[in-house]
């Protein structure tokens, strides 16, 4: 049986950078690779009802990448990773949920957010606004996923560019699906975003001594004049030992106007129990000071006919994007011959006022026809609670909002992976 491993060669950056230079030494390659992940998704619980579509990264995102190492001598080795992300189902580069940019209606609605029900119209405004960037790359960049070069040297790896988080890769290690499906911990918290899981102009150093990996990241928010503005800040480690792991991670990151903003602690554990492997993670999720919405006052202000209302809708805005809520996982994954069973129990509790719970489980299964080439089917039920009105999505894309406040939803999920 093949046991749940700390890493993934696929998403974990530099980390996996390293281990590749380590098992080529005295060669030179490029390699290109990628992933094609397509299948049918059928939801209920959407706007106007159930949904059945052709999806991309139903399991993991589709993607093209190309990845190299130069040896340089005495174990120095010169490494790069470009990874872009792809839509199998249409081409593009990007993707928008369901419910297109519609927010839940705790952040939509004037009254939920504790304003005068004669101010809906600036409300709406903010929101149509603030949902237009509701999607996955929607600037459509080259290498969204991965865009970094490095060196690997005898005392660890350091490399530069857009990569992943300490902080989400500490998350995702420690996640029974490792983020794949809608089955995955993080389907519960996709908006707003309670994860930073890659960032631009990064500096990441990463060390992979015996049983331990480690990684620490400093990411520049690169606006003029404010130095410490949009700058985050994470690491994580964890240690990998004979049929079990530990380990955690932490990210943090500044706002617009460099006041402390999106705040993740992670603590994770494995353990190999009869013919599996049991995992359980807590996460904490903390933001007073939501990024972006600054500019919310002076945009109403050029209205005059919301100019006297700015300070106030901008406020309400400020005070529903924040967030302070615990993430809670437990899961156990049983691998036989080409037969991957999954099973995971998932909870989101919300620590606001707005107290939009939620709780989902399921189970995965996948059928390896080779090693590259799977099957795969995954049934997760999202129980939504008092204003909770999350959707399930998958890998690659968001879920978005469902129909109503406290509306279940149910997801089935058949695709095809292959690797290359």
């Amino acid at each position: 049986m093949k046991k749940m491993r700390i890493l993934s060669a696929a998403m974990f950056g530099c980390v996996s950078s390293l281990a590749m230079a380590q098992s080529t030494i005295g060669t030179s390659s490029v390699t290109i690779y990628g992933l094609i992940d397509v299948g049918i998704n059928h939801v209920t619980g959407a706007p106007g009802g159930s949904v059945t579509s052709i999806t991309s990264g139903n399991m993991e995102g589709s993607r093209l990448g190309f990845k190299g190492n130069e040896d340089l001598g005495g174990g120095y080795r010169a490494i790069f990773t470009l990874e872009s992300r792809l839509e199998a189902d249409t081409g593009s580069l990007s993707n928008r949920p369901l419910s297109g940019g519609r927010l839940p209606d705790r952040l939509s609605t004037a009254t939920s957010l504790g304003l005068p029900a004669a101010l809906q119209p600036a409300v709406s405004a903010v929101a149509a606004q603030i949902g237009s960037s509701v999607g996955v790359n929607l600037g459509n960049g080259m290498f969204d996923r991965q865009a970094f070069v490095g060196m690997v040297t005898p005392f660890g790896a350091f490399t530069a560019g857009r990569q992943y988080t300490p902080g989400y890769l500490a998350s995702a290690s420690f996640d029974v699906m490792k983020t794949e499906s809608s089955l995955a911990l993080g389907q519960l918290v996709a908006i707003p975003a309670s994860f930073d899981i890659r960032v631009s102009n990064s500096l990441q150093y990463g060390l992979k001594l015996n049983g331990l990996t480690a990684t620490a990241m400093y990411a520049a928010g690169e606006i003029a004049g404010r130095a410490n503005a949009g700058r985050l800040l994470g690491v994580m480690a964890m240690y990998q030992g004979n049929g079990y792991s530990f380990g955690g991670g932490y990210n943090t990151r500044n706002n617009e106007l460099g006041e402390k903003s999106l705040t993740n602690v992670i603590l994770g554990a494995t353990v190999d129990v009869g013919p599996g492997t049991l995992t359980g993670q807590f996460t904490t999720i903390k933001d007073d000071n939501p990024s972006g919405l600054s500019s919310i006052s002076a945009a109403l202000s050029a209205n005059p006919a919301t100019a006297p209302v700015a300070g106030l809708v901008q406020n309400a805005f400020i005070q529903g994007f924040r967030q302070d809520a615990r993430l809670f996982q437990v899961g156990y994954r049983i691998t036989s011959g080409v037969h991957t069973v999954s099973v995971a129990y998932n909870s989101m509790n919300d620590k606001r006022p707005f107290n939009a719970d939620r709780v989902s489980y399921g189970a995965a299964y996948t059928y390896a026809l080779s090693k590259r080439t799977d099957l795969n089917a995954v049934l997760t039920h999202l129980n939504n609670k008092n204003t909770s009105q999350d959707m399930l999505g998958g890998n690659g894309f968001l879920g978005g909002v469902a129909a109503k406040p406290g509306q279940d939803v149910n997801s089935l999920a058949l695709s095809i992976r292959h690797r290359f």
